[in-house]
């Protein structure tokens, strides 16, 4: 750490993780609802994607000016590279905003695990790490895409508190499923909750979690590959081509995403956009956008798409994550430009 952050201690830090579609931002956005007015709360946000969305929903419901401050660590998994990337988004987060508490978002596709590591190797003074909260949709439990995924078992692993969200789409079995799960897989300790819409008490981010099990020799290895190098900057802080939007693309874990980025005087039709997000099939897309209707932010998981309208939007962006990606997606994309 630099000189400019050897004066913050022991700053309240929550990890939230959960696989693709969870409902990790939704959640962290009902906690900011929460947020004592006068104290500031920093956010580092993990993107699979190389563009970056999560950090501009999250902007476009709350600002700096609201004691809100918010860091992207670019595609991929933010503990690779030694740490690098988390350690450079975390200080310069950390030098900015000196906040009264911090919350870690992994990407639903990262190592929950190694991330813990880096902390309490490297942040022990620094940050006061609390609870871990992992979130699950109890209905994958009946999907071995999830049950056979390392990472999907790595994060209720590491979980203080498994919260089951989205319960209230729970069939009568999902809940009990759920919990039996944990008891086989989670820490002996780890306690179950429920949640709808990722309406969570904010009373649960206080207990201080144990990493002694993270002391520094005692984990594993990072042995997971990704495919795409890290890149050093987002897709996001490129300057655009002369054509107005640029595409990028990463892969790694089995999955593949591909996202673009769009000049601010790029704006779309509202309705045409509205009917193309709603017909794609993918595991995750989330976007926001400037239309002829105003600002909207969008997130589609298992099927169901959602649009927020937003204060504050300085460009387009939209990632789609899937096992494949779609070559027609782009040309339907561009069709939904306004005239």
């Amino acid at each position: 750490m630099g000189k400019s952050t050897n004066a913050i201690r022991s700053v309240p830090t929550n990890i939230i993780t959960g696989f693709l579609g969870v409902g990790k931002t939704t959640a962290i956005l009902h906690l900011l609802k929460t947020k004592p007015a006068q104290q500031r709360w920093a956010v580092l946000i993990n993107e699979f994607g190389e563009i970056g969305v999560d950090g501009g929903l999250l902007r476009g419901q709350y600002s700096e000016d609201n004691g809100v401050y918010v860091r992207e660590v670019p595609g991929g998994c933010m503990c690779c590279t030694a740490g690098l990337p988390m350690q450079v988004g975390l200080n310069s987060l950390l030098t900015r905003s000196r906040p009264d508490r911090l919350l870690i978002e992994p990407t639903g596709l990262g190592h929950p695990q190694e991330v813990l590591q880096v902390l309490s190797d490297m942040y022990r003074e620094v940050l006061s790490v609390q609870q871990v909260l992992t979130l699950v949709d109890a209905r994958h439990l009946l999907d071995q895409r999830y049950t056979d995924n390392e990472t999907f078992n790595q994060q209720i692993a590491i979980a203080n508190i498994v919260i089951g969200n989205k319960s209230e789409l729970y069939l009568p079995d999902d809940a009990e499923r759920l919990q039996t799960y944990v008891q086989r897989n989670g820490r002996p300790s780890a306690s179950v909750m429920f949640a709808s819409n990722g309406q969570l008490d904010p009373s649960i981010l206080d207990r201080k979690a144990d990493l002694s099990v993270f002391a520094s020799g005692q984990t594993e290895s990072h042995h997971h590959h990704h495919e795409a190098h890290i890149p050093p900057v987002l897709e996001a802080d490129k300057p655009l081509p002369a054509n107005g939007y640029l595409k990028a693309e990463n892969k790694g874990e089995g999955y593949c995403s591909v996202g673009w980025r769009f000049k601010a005087d790029k704006i779309f039709h509202h309705d045409r956009l509205f009917s193309f997000l709603s017909g794609i099939e993918a595991m995750r897309m989330k976007a926001f956008f400037l239309t002829d209707k105003g600002m909207y932010g969008y997130n589609m998981a298992s099927g169901s798409l959602t649009e927020i309208a937003l204060q504050d939007c300085a460009e387009s962006h939209i990632e789609i994550i899937d096992s494949t990606i779609d070559d027609d997606w782009e040309n339907q994309l561009l069709q939904c430009l306004a005239e």
